[in-house]
């Protein structure tokens, strides 16, 4: 099936005729390096099965964050340590959304405007989750930026995972309602006027519209009915990457891309088709500037925070664990040394294993 990368090889350079005096130079690097990831242009090495005699080319990964190939094991590992700092409790998806009239603003002032949003969106919740008719306890907060939507227009916005409680001044933990957090007509008003002072601070020669400041700024918060582990892997699969999965790309054919994408609450999916240039500007529009994190870790999940979640959860665990059966010792698995440690094995015969043969440097040319 075509890819991300696939497009690039075919319409990039016509891309780059067109429009590669004003691309950023983040989107120039994005370009390139996908073009030649997994390519003979970033070198690899060539390996030979001991059982049929094969020869199998592996080339190197171009590494860019933006790379939907690239990554799995850090996703991977992002998400292990990610479940270590999980409490056994109920857990909350809220999602802040930048509304229409700001979006050209934070477009032109990325690396400014993207950490101000997860900002005021995680002082928000833990401002309003404070209060003692909510939870009256510091809560947990894991924010994750998108630019995204599904069909890939700019559409900045905040996912959370909260834990459905917090820990009060005495060091007790404190549990949220069941299926709720805060309300969320309170909390879209507070997190309107944090977004707003900061931006004020950060850039003051910016006039705001007063329409902006009354009207409502979209806020979702729900259960994760679905389970903790639904809502890590959503935010992990972006972690490392941006907007779109290969496997979403159904065809690419006669200068346009076939895409499929479901849209919020609907469970089918559609197609879109647009023209390969116009897949490719939607793409690298989410293309973050260098050294811009799209994660960050506030209240009870902020790193200053490790020994007092540590505490919290093996006292929540043991709490939880009382009575029941003991887990199973892990066996080892894919990511295990034992695992790890073995050659691979051949894709052609599934039968031998794979043996390093020798090393390509990068730049020569692919093999046949």
């Amino acid at each position: 099936m075509p890819g991300v990368a696939d497009i690039f090889r075919l319409h990039g350079a016509r891309y780059l005729e067109r429009f590669g005096p004003a691309m950023l130079p983040s989107h120039q690097r994005a370009l390139r390096d996908l073009c030649n990831c997994r390519t003979a242009a970033l070198g690899g090495q060539l390996y030979v099965c001991d059982h049929c005699g094969r020869e199998h080319y592996v080339y190197h990964s171009c590494r860019n964050r933006a790379c939907p190939k690239c990554h799995g094991k850090d996703i991977e590992a992002w998400l292990a340590d990610r479940r270590r700092e999980l409490l056994p409790v109920t857990y909350f998806h809220v999602i802040f959304t930048l509304p229409q009239p700001l979006r050209d603003l934070a477009r032109r002032h990325q690396k400014l405007l993207y950490p101000l949003l997860m900002k005021a969106a995680a002082r928000a919740l833990i401002k309003l989750a404070a209060d003692p008719h909510y939870v009256g306890g510091l809560v947990g907060v894991l924010a994750v930026l998108h630019t995204w939507s599904r069909t890939l227009t700019y559409h900045p916005h905040v996912h959370c995972l909260v834990p459905g409680g917090g820990r009060d001044v005495d060091g007790q933990w404190r549990p949220a309602r069941e299926n709720f957090l805060v309300p969320v007509k309170a909390l879209s008003p507070l997190f309107r006027g944090i977004f707003l002072d900061l931006l004020a601070k950060a850039l003051p020669d910016v006039a705001i519209a007063d329409s902006v400041r009354k009207q409502d700024w979209v806020v979702h918060c729900k259960p994760a009915v679905q389970g903790v582990e639904n809502v890590l892997n959503y935010l992990g699969r972006y972690v490392h990457r941006i907007a779109i999965t290969d496997r979403r790309i159904l065809r690419v054919d006669d200068g346009k891309v076939t895409f499929r994408y479901k849209k919020v609450d609907e469970t089918f999916w559609r197609t879109m088709t647009v023209t390969a240039q116009e897949f490719i500007r939607r793409f690298l529009q989410h293309v973050l500037p260098k050294g811009l994190h799209k994660v960050r870790y506030s209240g009870l999940w902020a790193p200053s925070n490790k020994a007092r979640l540590l505490q919290l959860r093996q006292r929540l665990t043991a709490e939880d664990a009382a009575g029941a059966p003991p887990a199973a010792e892990d066996s080892g698995g894919p990511g295990s040394p034992q695992t790890d440690s073995q050659p691979a094995r051949c894709p052609f015969c599934q039968k031998g294993s794979l043996l390093l043969l020798r090393r390509i440097p990068a730049s020569q040319r692919s093999p046949p």
